[in-house]
């Protein structure tokens, strides 16, 4: 168990983010995100599950027809068609044509067994990379709202403009503010990486992959922001201590 991820643990982190963001930012539009966040996550645990259970339709269907190749293989073992009569009256051209029918046949419906194999395995990908969709979704709004939190222009006291964000946070809220949302992109490629675990597909690996190189690359740039809030906090004890 600890070599994979547990769906349920990742529910319980976002769902105490969540209350976290809530207490310290109410008002914010991240607490909103993060409740979507959230309710995507309980949604993913379902999805994971029911992608990684066989299709029970689908492999009916798979026995089915696997049924009726043996059945039909059986009855060319057991002589029941009438190959020998064809033989005996000499009619090499029925005989050839039944053959060549029969065979024809038998690579449809191996052909058809194919096809169902490859069935399940399309659907399961299509439904995985459209739930994955949702994830990227996610992540880019997540950017979008750390997007005009801009650690300078609170430490240099820049002068505002008219179209100037709203910058009411001090250097320690802005801080967890975009701490929160470096938690929140780590944990969406973390559902992400739920469906790579049901489904060995490399398609599905590489969407998922997408997405983790796209929060790890988002949240590396917020910590740049946090690093710069980080440096300065430092700089001002440093210069304390001088005085």
């Amino acid at each position: 168990m600890t070599q994979n991820l547990r769906a349920q643990k990742i529910v319980q982190t976002i769902d105490v983010l969540q209350a976290r963001i809530s207490e310290r930012f109410p008002e914010s539009g991240l607490a909103g995100v993060c409740s979507e966040l959230l309710a995507t996550a309980k949604k993913t645990d379902r999805r994971a599950r029911a992608i990684g259970r066989p299709n029970l339709a689908t492999w009916f269907f798979f026995v089915f027809f696997g049924a009726v190749v043996v059945y039909l293989f059986g009855q060319v073992i057991d002589g029941s068609l009438p190959w020998a009569e064809m033989e005996l009256d000499g009619d090499a051209l029925s005989l050839t044509q039944a053959i060549e029918s029969f065979f024809n046949l038998m690579i449809l419906f191996v052909g058809g067994l194919f096809f169902l194999s490859r069935l399940e395995a399309r659907g399961k990908r299509q439904r995985a990379l459209n739930y994955l969709h949702e994830l990227r979704s996610i992540a880019h709004v997540v950017d979008m709202h750390q997007l005009t939190k801009d650690p300078t222009a609170i430490l240099n006291e820049s002068k505002r403009t008219a179209s100037s964000p709203a910058r009411n946070m001090s250097e320690f809220e802005l801080s967890r503010y975009l701490d929160y949302c470096t938690e929140m992109l780590a944990l969406t490629g973390k559902l992400a990486a739920l469906y790579g675990e049901r489904i060995q597909d490399a398609e599905i690996v590489n969407a998922v992959n997408d997405i983790e190189t796209l929060t790890t690359g988002l949240g590396t740039k917020i910590w740049q922001k946090i690093m710069i809030i980080t440096g300065s906090e430092i700089e001002n004890e440093l210069s304390g201590l001088e005085s």
